[in-house]
């Protein structure tokens, strides 16, 4: 297997938000119920509009796998994103994204590469 390296640049989402539909690892904090406090990294993707399951609507914000909206730090959130950065390429590839009929392909490329 090769090795993988990459380097992350880590943008504070106070400063810049990533372009709507991007895709990123987002650093969030909060607190657990026992107290604990938090700061962790999530895959999530940011859109300047989303709407809730219970119909709520959110502008400029990072959702995550879970659909739990989190929005920047510097606007009211109980886990606010501090900082997020783009995904690095898939292996093998320059895309961060494959869909459908292109993902078995993708695949055995990326296997024989070693």
């Amino acid at each position: 297997m090769n090795k993988a390296d990459t380097v992350v640049e880590w943008v504070d989402a106070r400063e810049r938000l990533p372009r709507s539909g991007t895709p990123v690892a987002a650093a969030t904090t909060g607190r657990y119920p026992d107290g604990e406090e938090f700061w962790l990294v999530l895959p999530m993707y940011f859109t300047t509009l989303h709407f809730a399951e219970d119909g709520t609507e959110h502008h400029d914000c990072f959702v995550d796998s879970d659909r739990v909206v989190r929005l920047p730090r510097g606007r009211p959130c109980a886990e606010p994103v501090t900082h997020w950065a783009a995904l690095p390429p898939l292996p093998g590839t320059a895309v961060r994204q494959v869909l459908g009929d292109a993902v078995g392909p993708a695949l055995r490329q990326a296997d024989l590469r070693d």
